[in-house]
């Protein structure tokens, strides 16, 4: 009886504890979305010089795009030959057209790999990248001194970032879909898995160019939601060195996170 009653009193306490963190954690997320929100309006304000902020850009735009283009090259034409290798070993039967391996490689690449889940790989390092120096200059008090001298710190910062990697990720991802391709055309070329001949009829049977125009629209919500949230991470940095690590680290995750939201969203309205 008494092991009874011990046992119902901790069941409740747990119940208890367990509604308290979840109120914490909603209202923690409420205040956390409610500041970003209030960081974009004052991102997103009028530059005080137009011509320092299109310098800016473009350095951010070879910094954050043009040394992208490596990892995009060397991702894609990977990825692209290992669809092409489980598509012919899994879908391979006499009862399956000739373009079928080609056609399913080509789908998966332009509807997903290039266009959403690359953008894992990019949240990795722009978002990195951009959270890490963004906090360093917080802690080193650079923005507390803009403040200072009545610059709007976070516009001056992180808008040229933003713009710059938003008006240049298409590029990243129509290279990510043509190297993918590529990729699989290197299986086809150098091994016996699959002919050319076969491969090639397959990547251009039924080409929808929707599903291009499609990809190029999520990588826009996509690499705005990189540089937003890891530019948030690295403004609101408190403390040092440890605390702009693990502001990189929550820039990746949060960003992960909110592409995969996103994607669902963004597939149910345009598809």
């Amino acid at each position: 009886m008494l092991l009874n009653k011990e046992q119902c009193k901790f069941n409740q306490n747990f119940s208890y504890l367990c509604i308290v963190i979840k109120k914490f954690m909603i209202v923690s997320s409420i205040k956390s979305f409610g500041r970003y929100c209030m960081f974009v309006a004052q991102v997103f304000k009028a530059p005080d010089k137009w011509r320092e902020f299109f310098r800016n850009m473009l350095f951010e735009i070879s910094k954050l795009g043009v040394d992208s283009i490596p990892l995009v090259l060397i991702i894609s034409v990977f990825i692209g030959a290992v669809i092409v290798i489980q598509m012919e070993l899994n879908i391979t039967s006499p009862f399956m057209p000739a373009y079928t391996v080609g056609y399913a490689s080509r789908e998966i690449l332009l509807l997903e790999f290039s266009s959403s889940i690359f953008f894992f790989f990019l949240a990795g390092k722009v978002g990195s990248n951009i959270a890490s120096e963004i906090g360093t200059m917080r802690v080193t008090e650079q923005i507390d001194a803009m403040d200072i001298m009545g610059v709007n710190s976070a516009n001056y910062i992180a808008l040229p970032k933003i713009a710059g990697f938003v008006l240049f990720v298409p590029v990243l991802t129509v290279l990510s879909m043509a190297m993918g391709l590529v990729g699989g055309w290197f299986i086809a070329r150098f091994t016996d898995m699959i002919t050319v001949e076969r491969y090639l009829l397959g990547i251009q049977s039924f080409f929808n160019d929707w599903y291009v125009w499609y990809g190029i629209i999520k990588t826009y919500v996509f690499a705005f939601v990189i540089t937003s949230v890891a530019s948030y991470c690295g403004y609101y940095v408190k403390g040092g060195a440890l605390e702009v690590g693990k502001a990189s680290t929550t820039a990746v995750v949060s960003s992960s996170i909110l592409i995969l939201l996103l994607d669902i969203v963004l597939t149910k309205l345009l598809m």
